[in-house]
């Protein structure tokens, strides 16, 4: 048991969402974030303006963090930032404030990578949440990165499936600008999805060796299809939305479960967690929930405000990187790539 209290200042600025999150030891005292709505008229995430709107709301997100928290920033013990990856300039406005804050404070500086930080949110301190036992499995699904980790423990973590291609979440939003949904549309498709027949089209799954994914294929596939049935009949997108929605999330459900099947069979680890933004898809929450009774496996699946990019996943890795003096300097540096 911690004799004083860690408070923990996180920011995370990796792509359109400015955050910033207080936390006291494992328990998240505010969480808020900002999001960039001018994206949506380009259909998809502009770098140059996303730099631009984290340098806006940087200050305003941080401030009402600390008053939601009720916390002083003399009361702060560490400052935690996402260094990668992400996008530069996006990055690059959280390193920098945080960096100036923590010189200004004179208070330890954490780096946290995005991704290990999607996987430790299970480890907040959540009501009605349980924590998954090392070793376990974990799915990271986002826009960028689809990926199983072998997860040893918080700082020991092995990637041994991730995508050959595209990306889970570039899937969902590239199979709904084709339908014309507007961006980002991988919410659209399971919206609509709910209302539709999953088994109406049937779309063929990628052949990948080993645990590894590939969507290129599928969105080819889909473009064609849609193509295809459009030129026949121009009303079919809106005549059919509910049922390719929901025959599109099928088959995208079917490939992550295949490969974790394949997974557990493989390493023995029946503990499953869940991170990263597709993780709040409702089909795939369900699913994962329901292999509980079917497969016996034991599954985990984050509150879903910290699904998204959020900063209180960076915080609780700011946390558990605090404990054991894990700090950076001001030399550290933002990387768009980043080791895992």
């Amino acid at each position: 048991m911690l004799h004083n209290d860690v408070f923990i200042l996180a920011i995370e600025s990796s792509c359109d969402d400015t955050a910033a999150a207080v936390l006291r030891n494992d328990k998240v005292l505010s969480n808020v974030v900002a999001g960039q709505k001018i994206h949506e008229e380009y259909g998809g995430v502009v770098p140059e303006l996303a730099s631009r709107a984290h340098q806006q709301n940087i200050v305003p997100v941080v401030d009402m963090a600390l008053k939601r928290a009720n916390v002083n920033k003399n009361q702060l013990s560490a400052i935690a930032f996402t260094q990668g990856p992400g996008l530069m300039g996006s990055l690059l406005v959280g390193t920098s404030f945080a960096k100036s804050l923590s010189l200004s404070l004179d208070i330890p500086l954490i780096a946290v990578n995005h991704m290990h930080a999607h996987i430790l949110a299970h480890f907040i301190d959540e009501e009605g949440f349980d924590k998954p036992e090392f070793p376990f499995l974990a799915l990271t699904i986002s826009g960028g990165h689809t990926q199983i980790v072998k997860v040893n423990s918080f700082f020991n973590m092995e990637i041994i499936g991730e995508t050959t291609d595209d990306a889970v979440g570039e899937a969902f939003d590239k199979s709904a600008k084709i339908m014309g949904l507007p961006y980002p549309g991988g919410p659209l498709i399971d919206k609509f999805a709910k209302e539709g027949n999953q088994k109406k089209y049937q779309f063929t799954k990628p052949k990948v060796d080993g645990l590894n994914f590939s969507f290129s294929g599928l969105k080819t596939q889909i473009l064609y299809f849609i193509q295809r049935n459009v030129l026949e009949n121009p009303n079919f997108i809106e005549e059919n939305k509910a049922d390719i929605c929901a025959s599109i999330q099928h088959t995208i459900i079917e490939i992550l479960m295949e490969k974790l099947k394949m997974t557990v069979a493989e390493t023995g680890i029946t503990q499953i967690a869940i991170g990263g933004g597709v993780s709040a898809n409702s089909g795939i929450r369900e699913t994962l929930k329901n292999a509980e009774g079917k497969y016996g496996w034991k599954t985990f699946i984050p509150k879903f405000e910290y699904t998204t990019d959020n900063a209180a996943m960076i915080g609780i890795v700011g946390y558990q990187k605090y404990l054991e003096n894990r700090f950076n300097d001001a030399s550290i540096v933002s990387k768009a790539r980043i080791e895992f």
